[in-house]
C-alpha cells in the first residue's frame, strides 16, 4: 500500500509539472565567417517602424541571449564590430483533412424506448439511441471532411561587418505546428537559429529543441 502511494503521489506531480515540447525546424545556413574575429560586438539594425512591437523586442532578447552565450557583446550605443538584423513571419496555412469512415457500416441513430433501473432498482422509461449496422454507399460519403489550421513561421538572422556591409551569417529557420502562439515556439526557433553556430555552409538541417514547462 505504501509502494502504491509513493507511485501516486509520483504520477500526480509528474502532472503537475507538465511535459517537455519537441520542436522541429528545417534550417538553412550560408556563411562567411573568418577563422578568427578578434571583436564580437554588435548591435541590432532598426526594423521599420512598424515593426518594431513589443513583440519584436522580446524576440530580440532571445537573439541577444544566444549570442551571449556564443560570446557575442552588445556594444549598446557605442561603435560596433558587427551589425544583427533580424525578421520573423506567421502565416496561418488552413489544411483540409480527409478521413475514411469505416466502410462496414453505417450509424443510424433514432429513438428507442426501453426498461432501465434507476439508483433505487426501480423501473424507468429512458430515452436511448439505436443503430443500424447497414452501410449504404449511396446515402452518405465514405469520408469525411474537416479543416486543420497550421502555423507556417519563417525566422531570419543575418551578421553583417559594421564597417562595409559584409555579409558574414545568414539563416533561415522555417517551422510549422499546430501551435498557434508564436511567442511559445519562437524560443525554440532561435536556439535552431545558432546550433552549432555558424554551421555548415550551404548545407540545411533539421533540427529539434525541446523545451522545458515553465515552472
Amino acid at each position: 500500500m505504501k509502494r502504491l502511494m509513493i507511485a501516486a503521489a509520483a504520477a500526480f506531480a509528474l502532472l503537475l509539472t507538465g511535459c517537455a515540447t519537441t520542436i522541429r525546424s528545417d534550417v538553412t545556413t550560408f556563411h562567411q565567417w573568418p577563422a578568427q574575429i578578434a571583436d564580437k560586438s554588435y548591435v541590432f539594425e532598426a526594423p521599420p517602424a512598424q515593426d518594431n512591437t513589443l513583440e519584436y523586442q522580446s524576440y530580440q532578447n532571445l537573439v541577444r541571449a544566444e549570442l551571449a552565450r556564443l560570446g557575442f557583446r552588445d556594444a549598446a550605443g557605442g561603435q560596433p564590430a558587427l551589425t544583427v538584423s533580424m525578421r520573423f513571419t506567421t502565416t496561418e496555412v488552413p489544411v483540409r483533412v480527409i478521413e475514411p469512415i469505416s466502410p462496414f457500416y453505417q450509424p443510424i441513430w433514432g429513438p428507442a424506448w426501453g426498461p432501465r433501473f434507476g439508483h433505487r432498482g426501480f423501473r424507468r422509461p429512458y430515452w436511448g439511441g439505436w443503430y443500424s449496422p447497414f452501410y449504404d454507399p449511396f446515402w452518405s460519403p465514405a469520408y469525411q471532411v474537416s479543416i486543420e489550421h497550421q502555423y507556417r513561421r519563417e525566422l531570419r538572422i543575418g551578421i553583417k561587418q559594421a564597417s562595409d556591409g559584409k555579409r558574414l551569417f545568414d539563416v533561415t529557420v522555417h517551422n510549422t505546428t499546430r501551435q498557434l502562439s508564436t511567442p511559445a515556439v519562437m524560443p525554440a526557433l532561435v536556439k535552431s537559429a545558432f546550433e552549432g553556430f555558424p554551421g555548415p555552409a550551404g548545407g540545411a538541417r533539421r533540427i529539434e529543441v525541446t523545451l522545458q514547462p515553465a515552472s
